[in-house]
């Protein structure tokens, strides 16, 4: 049985595109990127369409922690992970021999003081409790934010994770618990006051300009993307961190925080 030449050609045409299709298909890089909830899921989902464009199938993965996204990244169970700063991948690294870089900045979410009970710093009575973070790095983050706005003083060389040990000057007597991170939103109701993350606080429905405290935005604080040293220099990497700090994603940033979470590029 013969086939026409146009018939043939259109045969051939269908035969291409679907080889084309199936091409493309293959190519596409499937990622699982580990979150924290809030803002940097939010974020990311914004990223999706526009990673897509790239050949890039992200699948956005949340814990409700600070400490499993990184093991999950370094065990392989994750390509990337985008939800800590610079000190805090720098600690996790040293203590826990994590062969994890940075590949591009984020976001920033200045920290907060926060309070249930009073309006303003003025009205946190002496011998307060305030609840800061347990782990070095956000509790550490915490003091310098006292420090910063008076209410403590550190010991000199402290850097960037001190410790209620490294406190010299109390004049307040302020009372000090160290809880996980996940939970300080949770404690307001037991505490004068508590240093709340703001992806934690947006998950606990707390607006962050209602903070007493507030840490001004600049410092080494700023989010980043995370990836095993051995991925760092792979295509999908750069084309990950563009689809990211791209326009489309500093305009979410900007009209949906309002400035509670600042674009860092």
């Amino acid at each position: 049985m013969s086939i026409s030449l146009s018939r043939r050609s259109a045969l051939l045409g269908v035969a291409a595109s679907v080889a084309l299709a199936g091409s493309a298909f293959a190519q596409t890089q499937t990622l699982r990127i580990g979150v924290t909830p809030g803002p940097h899921a939010q974020i990311l989902e914004v990223v999706k369409p526009i990673a897509a464009k790239k050949g890039l199938d992200i699948r956005i993965i949340e814990f409700s922690d600070y400490v499993v996204p990184n093991q999950a990244l370094h065990a392989g169970e994750l390509e990337a992970n985008s939800f800590q700063n610079q000190p805090y991948l720098d600690n996790q690294i040293k203590d826990r021999k994590f062969d994890l870089v940075s590949v591009g900045l984020t976001v920033n979410f200045p920290l907060g003081i926060y309070s249930a009970k009073h309006k303003s710093w003025a009205e946190v009575p002496d011998g307060a409790t305030i609840a800061i973070q347990n782990d070095p790095t956000n509790g550490g983050r915490s003091l310098l934010l006292l420090r910063d706005k008076g209410v403590i003083k550190l010991r000199d060389g402290v850097g960037f994770r001190p410790t209620v040990a490294d406190i010299i000057e109390n004049p307040k007597k302020l009372k000090f618990v160290e809880i996980d991170a996940a939970q300080t939103a949770r404690s307001l109701p037991d505490v004068a006051a508590a240093a709340i993350n703001t992806n934690y606080a947006v998950e606990a429905k707390i607006e962050p300009t209602s903070a007493i405290l507030r840490e001004d935005p600049k410092g080494p604080y700023v989010n980043l993307i995370a990836v095993r040293a051995a991925d760092k220099d792979k295509p999908w990497v750069k084309a990950l961190v563009e689809s990211y700090q791209s326009p489309e994603v500093k305009h979410f940033v900007l009209e949906r925080f309002k400035g509670s979470v600042l674009a860092s590029w």
